[in-house]
């Protein structure tokens, strides 16, 4: 996704996501399909921690369940797990460009992600690290609230309920839309966060800021440059999000269970004691 998005029109590398897997794969051996993978590794469990603890404390507050209430809920958590997501995807983003189209990269600026984090903070301080904030938010804030409301509304359609016996594939389906949706409804707003991290990889930076960015990439490319690397995107958000959602949700409702089960237990504790006096 990220070296579609951020290709020079003038010299494509690449023409779509079939012939970047294709060329990747030749020129750098499979091991470069995983490059970056290292940050995502690191970031994404606290991530998903976070999202979806911030969301369910936030609909409690809340009150009631509401539609509304579940976008807000959702867009408090992309709000909070900017954090952690912008320096993972900056580390993400330049192991991904570092050596495009070698087997092996002649001068590898960065050992692993960890590192590519390390020198950027020596050189450019807490503000390099963070570069590409302010798309983040501009991304993640509405794309997690889209992402709950229509898992919420899916979700419900579809009649999720836990004595169903198709309720996982059912789950499924409604994570997986629910993440391509988000995606969908921010990817623009991605491409330019893309294309700001990896500025400056190899020579001068390229973009004064967000406003030069979608003006240079309107000018230059037109409105298709907003949609690059959108297939890829979507192939990959489906089944993500279609097990991270079933998968949460069906751990909560075994706990719910679990919970209700003690309880009842409990209820009958009194009455059992008062037998046996």
């Amino acid at each position: 996704r990220v070296r579609l998005q951020v290709q020079s029109v003038d010299k494509p590398l690449y023409r779509g996501t079939y012939h970047c897997f294709q060329s990747i794969v030749r020129q750098e051996s499979m091991l470069g399909l995983y490059k970056g993978i290292g940050s995502p590794m690191m970031g994404l469990t606290f991530i998903n921690a976070i999202v979806f603890g911030v969301q369910g404390n936030a609909m409690r507050m809340l009150g009631a369940d509401t539609p509304l209430h579940q976008f807000l809920a959702g867009a408090a958590a992309g709000l909070i797990q900017c954090v952690i997501c912008c320096p993972m995807e900056l580390a993400k983003t330049r192991m991904q460009m570092q050596g495009t189209g070698e087997k092996c990269a002649s001068r590898k600026m960065y050992r692993n992600s960890l590192d590519c984090l390390i020198r950027i903070h020596r050189k450019e301080g807490v503000r390099g690290i963070n570069r590409g904030m302010v798309t983040t938010v501009i991304r993640e804030t509405p794309g997690f609230g889209v992402y709950f409301l229509t898992y919420d509304t899916l979700s419900r359609a579809l009649g999720c309920d836990s004595d169903d016996g198709y309720i996982i594939p059912k789950l499924l389906l409604a994570g997986g839309m629910s993440g391509m949706a988000s995606w969908i409804s921010t990817y623009p707003v991605d491409v330019i966060k893309s294309r700001l991290q990896a500025d400056g990889v190899g020579g001068a930076n390229r973009y004064d800021g967000i406003v030069d960015c979608v003006r240079q990439s309107w000018r230059r490319e037109g409105w298709r440059t907003f949609t690059r690397g959108l297939t890829s995107t979507l192939l990959r958000a489906f089944p993500v999000n279609a097990t991270t959602f079933a998968t949460v949700t069906l751990f909560l409702m075994y706990m719910r269970e679990d919970a209700d089960s003690m309880k009842d237990c409990e209820a009958m504790r009194p009455s059992l004691q008062h037998s046996s006096l």
